[in-house]
């Protein structure tokens, strides 16, 4: 007890703390008051370590240490670069879409300077925000009239609450998706006023079901892409060409939500085909609807493309205020569009379709290359292997298809019990953390997003104890 004592009255005061001279680079970096707070933080951390029995002393220059330590971590943003090692390469939880390097420099355009985001520079008056785009989405869908909202949802929603509010919505009982974050489009409609209106079974719809759903009550039918999962074997669908045949003899627009949306033939990439935005407008649907961060490659958006009376109504809703998109997201836009009017090289210019396109010996070659430096990083612990893997698009694109790629695999080198759990945390906590996934046994590190080597193996010098540490 009288050791613990001595310990506890020898803690230096806040005054002798703040004199070293760590505490004075806190004071410059952090300015005095946050200096003497984290001083008082780490002096009560250091007196309940005395307590209990971890400390016997604590130096003035520790506690100094310590509390420049906190301010430090405190600082790191919560907005912070990772090395995207799932194998998803448009993944919800990391951001999506990594912008182009001329959406950037459009966004950061946007924000230094003044720009004319709602003036019309020809003739002087107030414009609309939409413009920017307007032309360059019609050009590149064939559509009359385009509109964009924050998101691909915000689409839908104000889609339904400005052609359906309380009126049948009609759409088939198997496109009544739900994606991730609890978005169910059954709750999207009742928020939006609609009144849905199902028709068909889970696995079979029949032209026959719309129709006998059709009246004086409905407001639209919604033909939803059930991009995030499939429905297979015993199947029916109405295709969008006949069901916008149907509609339009009904006087009754049909929108065709994409979901995620693509404004050129994936098959080029070697990835399944998916009908572009074009062909939905070609094959007759009065609106479309569909993302900017998914396949696209952009920024956050949902468009909306289609008839101009539509569009027309879609832009007078109040809601659409609320659902706008700023200047800076619209820079990013503009410039990611331009990309697609130059096709034959949007893979070397857009990250996605380029991350997309990456074949696998390119990647297994990049495996080889750095195979060395992560065992090394890792330690004697862990086994790490070049392995083949599959990748996948994300954001519920193309769900059933998987992308040949290739990666490092760290198992456990022995049979003493090593967790992969602990390793994948201690990856995460580098200065640049690193995701990847725990699979079949291993921590596995799929490379396809991996653009800078030098910067990765790098990053991987800050793991503690040469990776033994997480053992």
């Amino acid at each position: 007890m009288t050791r613990q004592t001595d310990a506890l009255r020898g803690l230096p005061s806040v005054d002798e703390v703040l004199k070293t001279p760590a505490a004075r680079v806190a004071s410059d970096r952090f300015g005095r008051p946050a200096a003497v707070a984290a001083v008082r933080t780490a002096l009560d951390a250091s007196r309940a370590a005395v307590r209990a029995g971890r400390l016997d002393a604590v130096g003035v220059d520790e506690v100094a240490i310590a509390a420049l330590a906190g301010l430090n971590r405190d600082a790191r943003p919560n907005v912070r670069a990772v090395f995207n090692l799932t194998g998803t390469v448009l993944h919800t939880n990391l951001g999506r879409a990594v912008l182009a390097e001329a959406a950037v420099d459009a966004a950061v355009t946007a924000m230094r300077q003044t720009i004319a985001l709602e003036f019309d520079l020809a003739s002087g008056r107030r414009g609309e925000r939409d413009a920017l785009v307007r032309g360059l989405l019609c050009e590149l869908t064939g559509a009359e009239d385009a509109t964009v909202v924050n998101n691909n949802a915000a689409a839908v929603f104000i889609v339904l609450n400005t052609l359906s509010k309380g009126r049948h919505a009609i759409v088939s009982r198997g496109e009544l998706i739900e994606i991730g974050g609890a978005f169910r489009m059954p709750d999207v409609m009742a928020r939006a006023g609609a009144r849905l209106r199902e028709v068909g079974t889970t696995n079979r719809t029949h032209a026959k079901d719309y129709v006998e759903a059709l009246s004086e009550k409905t407001g639209l039918v919604l033909k939803v892409h059930t991009s995030n999962y499939r429905i297979k074997g015993f199947t029916a669908e109405v295709a969008a060409r006949d069901l916008a045949a149907l509609s339009r003899a009904r006087g009754v627009p049909l929108v065709n939500d994409l979901g995620s949306g693509t404004l050129v033939d994936l098959a080029h990439l070697g990835l399944a085909r998916e009908r572009t935005v074009a062909e939905a407008v070609a094959d007759g649907a009065d609106l479309v609807t569909f993302s900017g961060d998914k396949l696209l490659g952009g920024p956050q958006a949902g468009f909306i493309v289609g008839r101009k009376e539509l569009v027309t109504k879609i832009n007078r809703n109040p809601m659409k205020r609320a659902l706008r998109v700023d200047k800076i997201r619209l820079a990013a836009i503009e410039a990611t569009l331009r990309l697609y009017r130059d096709p034959d090289r949007l893979a070397e210019r857009l990250p996605t379709m380029r991350l997309l396109a990456r074949s696998h010996a390119e990647i297994a070659a990049q495996a080889r290359r750095l195979q060395p430096a992560v065992a090394a990083a890792l330690g004697r612990a862990f086994a790490v292997t070049v392995v083949d893997c599959t990748s996948h698009v994300g954001s519920g694109a193309l769900p059933l298809e998987g992308v040949s790629s290739a990666g490092l695999a760290a198992r456990p080198a022995n049979a003493r019990k090593i967790s992969l759990a602990r390793l994948a945390a201690a990856l995460r906590n580098l200065p640049t953390p690193v995701v990847g996934r725990i699979d079949d046994g291993a921590l596995v590190l799929d490379l396809r997003c991996l653009d800078d080597e030098a910067s990765f193996v790098a990053n991987l010098a800050s793991l503690p104890g040469a990776g033994d540490a997480v053992a």
